[in-house]
């Protein structure tokens, strides 16, 4: 038996006892927890520092620095997820529905967890804290593979979290983190049948295509995208100026934010003299269709073919101009990753279009996209972003992280 093997029997026999744990003994392990980040804080960043040092000595580009940098505002930050994701009812056990059939019998159906859930990662070491509370809160056991740029400042963390659960009476085996950052044993963990449930890969397009191609337990696709802005012929500029900015600016490494402007040809001319001042602030830089490309002249770049379907996560973006509001949602629909999408229009009628016609998990009017996460959407925090359909869609809060079972009373009911 591997080391990996060993470690998800482990997280097998500690989900039989979290999954009946209760509300109260996971919130008291949640708050033992939010006291030990807080009482680690100086360990957690010492480690982060040295792994900050060797991705700077590594080349690795600013944007994914910042992912990977923690302080202890961050930290702060962290804790009171931990906290917020405990005051957050506890959806395990909840009854959705109960009827009585023709034949007397009380059929009802139930939230549980759903088990070992793997989440494979990039270098965001917050998303260790986040998974884990949330996970925990659900009744979830978690098996943690981060990225080797955080190993130092995950081994530090999930050494705080075990400590705390060990406090709080739960397993320390309800969390646990991969000892090995490489490749091969990332493949293992995508075929850890029998011990994971539910595997949910978080980072860029080249991990989740990985992870949903290679595995064989069951793979929950997040995070993907390529997400975009459409200003229409009626918009507020000026307002529009600001979104785009907050959602190409404000962190850009983060997959809620934007990758491409849609701009309608009769407004772009002034949207861009309105918005580029703005994104001169941060040097972004924009790759253009011929049309953009006529109005910024030498401040923008041609794009190429694929800067339509890139996921750039830095201080770029593609422009291009349409015509009218279906060439942006068709557009939208043919190069997007169902991530997040919006419109800046004052039509009423037309932002309850793009609202209808749009496929994405979340879809904006006059707001930005940075919105789509767990904690904006009042989730406490989130495991992931779903891009896909089936099981969950959107920021994966404690209730996506459930499943459900049907519980069955009878009087001596035979068929």
């Amino acid at each position: 038996m591997t080391a990996l093997q060993q470690q998800g029997q482990a997280a097998k026999a500690a989900s039989y006892l979290l999954s009946t744990a209760g509300t109260a003994k996971k919130n008291a392990a949640l708050e033992s927890i939010a006291r030990a980040l807080e009482a680690r804080g100086r360990e957690i960043l010492a480690a982060n520092e040295q792994d900050l040092a060797a991705a700077r000595a590594a080349g690795i580009r600013p944007a994914m620095l910042d992912r990977l940098t923690l302080d202890g505002g961050r930290i702060a930050g962290v804790v009171a997820g931990v906290r917020q994701v405990a005051a957050l009812p506890d959806p395990i056990g909840r009854v959705d529905k109960m009827e009585t059939r023709p034949n007397g019998l009380i059929i009802g159906r139930r939230r549980v967890p759903l088990g070992v859930v793997a989440i494979i990662y990039e270098a965001r070491p917050n998303v260790t804290v986040d998974a884990a509370a949330l996970c925990l809160k659900s009744g979830n056991v978690c098996i943690l593979r981060g990225g080797r740029e955080a190993f130092r400042t995950n081994q530090a963390l999930v050494s705080a979290l075990r400590e705390a659960l060990g406090a709080a009476d739960l397993p320390e085996d309800c969390i646990s983190l991969v000892q090995d950052a490489g490749r091969e044993t990332a493949r293992e963990l995508m075929h850890l049948n029998g011990y994971v449930d539910v595997l949910i890969p978080r980072g860029g397009a080249g991990l989740i295509r990985a992870v949903a191609e290679e595995a064989s337990v069951p793979v929950i696709r997040t995070g993907e995208g390529v997400c975009h802005i459409y200003v229409d012929s009626e918009a507020d500029l000026d307002m529009g100026a600001e979104i785009l900015y907050n959602a190409k600016c404000s962190r850009p490494s983060v997959c809620n934010a934007v990758e491409c402007l849609l701009v309608h040809e009769d407004v772009a001319e002034a949207f861009l003299a309105k918005v580029v001042p703005l994104l001169d602030q941060c040097r972004v830089e924009l790759r253009c269709d011929e049309a953009a490309l006529a109005v910024l002249g030498s401040r923008g770049v041609p794009a190429a073919e694929e800067d339509w379907d890139a996921e750039y996560g830095d201080y770029i973006l593609a422009v291009r101009t349409v015509k009218d509001p279906e060439e942006a949602i068709a557009f939208i629909n043919a190069h997007g990753t169902g991530h997040s999408e919006a419109i800046i229009t004052r039509n009423y009628f037309k932002a309850q279009r793009f609202l209808d016609a749009v496929d994405a998990a979340a879809v904006y009017v006059n707001a930005s996209t940075r919105f789509t996460d767990g904690g904006e959407f009042g989730l406490g925090a989130e495991i992931g972003i779903s891009t896909q359909k089936m099981h969950a869609r959107g920021p994966m809060g404690l209730e996506e992280l459930t499943s459900c079972k049907y519980v069955i009373y009878g009087e001596g009911q035979v068929r």
